[in-house]
């Protein structure tokens, strides 16, 4: 149920939306960074396994 913003309905939807927006930006960069350690880690670890 939503309840009556009265006058301040743009600005307060406008800064919720913004707030999912970057919420879900931060989300998808940790995402993406951690994939990118996982892969350099792999990449590490395979080396030392190679040189003994």
């Amino acid at each position: 149920m939503m309840p009556d913003l009265g006058k301040y309905a743009t600005e307060v939807l406008a800064a919720w939306g913004a707030s999912l927006v970057l919420l879900a930006g931060i989300t998808l960069l940790s995402v993406w960074r951690a994939r990118a350690v996982r892969r350099a880690l792999a990449a590490a670890e395979a080396r030392r396994r190679a040189d003994g």
